[in-house]
């Protein structure tokens, strides 16, 4: 039974159902995700670790690393801890404010992983493009406010979504059928007119997603006109090598994400809500699960700033640039 406050209108909280159609294996889903969970958490608290005391690692592309690491563990926080007392402990309340607080971090540092990973792009080129300036063009203070910026964009762009999704009315129920508060979900519960949610949503998705792809495809086009040009085969292998793990990062971001937005649009019909919830969950975990590992296999430094780490040994560092 739904219970609500004086204006018979907002619920006191709301019941976040899972996966629906797949609560039998609620205990059987979960184990991958908490497994995943505590590899990003390590992982990615590694990283920053190693590159805030190793000072071979303290350049730009390391820095805008640190944070998308820190991005990424601090996302899969606000959700999976709390998507994990659903699977195991039955604790599907959630207060209504905590949802919008869930509802805006999370939406506010998926924008801040996307504006991060455009940064990350950017260094790449000035890296490949521009080396002899490299150190001068990303300084300590270009970084610093370059992480501000996208930090305060997101923080804009997503207060809004609180404010849109508190003042509908919520007289039909209160349970969302997902493992976290999403706007979408949360807007679609209500029994009022969500129109203006899912405008606006759109409108931050262009703003947001579709300008830093288009930044980071500008981005990696003047790169591969300059590595084109490399008469070195060695150069050339160089650069690629430096982008790769960058790439993959961008992949297994921009898949899921862009598939959990149509969805949420336009194939909420033909999609099983199951697949839905699962991939919007992996939109999450995902990317802050894999970016540690695929950062230290491909990222030559980091190799042996964690080989040093792990043996004790001393390891003479080498440009990755």
């Amino acid at each position: 039974m739904s219970r609500v406050n004086s204006s018979g209108l907002t619920p006191v909280f709301f019941i976040l159902n899972g996966v629906p159609g797949l609560e039998a294996a609620h205990i059987w889903i979960s184990l991958p995700f908490c497994f995943m969970y505590i590899l990003a958490v390590v992982g990615n608290c590694g990283l920053i670790y190693l590159i805030s005391h190793e000072e071979a690692l303290h350049q730009p592309m390391y820095y805008f690393l640190a944070l998308l690491s820190f991005t990424d563990v601090t996302l899969c926080t606000t959700t999976i801890p709390n998507m994990l007392c659903i699977f195991w402990f039955n604790l599907k309340e959630i207060d209504f404010d905590a949802c919008l607080a869930q509802m805006f971090f999370v939406h506010m540092l998926t924008g801040m992983e996307s504006g991060v990973l455009m940064l990350m792009a950017l260094d790449r080129y000035v890296a490949i493009c521009y080396p002899l300036r490299y150190a001068t063009i990303l300084t300590s203070s270009v970084i610093a406010k370059a992480g501000l910026v996208t930090f305060l964009r997101g923080v804009m762009l997503i207060i809004p979504f609180t404010f849109l999704t508190k003042r509908l009315p919520y007289c039909r129920g209160n349970c969302i059928p997902h493992t976290y508060c999403d706007h979408m979900s949360v807007a679609k519960v209500s029994c009022g007119n969500f129109k203006v949610n899912a405008i606006y949503g759109l409108m931050v998705a262009l703003l947001i997603g579709v300008f830093d792809i288009c930044c980071i495809s500008v981005s990696y086009t003047m790169i591969l006109r300059a590595v084109v040009s490399l008469s070195s085969t060695d150069a050339l292998h160089k650069a690629f090598s430096t982008c790769t793990s960058h790439i993959c990062a961008i992949v297994m971001t921009y898949v899921p994400a862009f598939f959990t937005f149509f969805t949420h649009r336009f194939g909420g019909h033909t999609t099983p809500h199951h697949i839905h919830i699962i991939v919007a969950n992996l939109y999450l975990l995902l990317p802050p699960t894999i970016n540690p590992i695929v950062y230290g296999v491909k990222t030559k430094q980091i190799r042996e700033g964690v080989i040093k780490f792990l043996l004790g040994d001393k390891v003479v560092f080498t440009q990755d640039n």
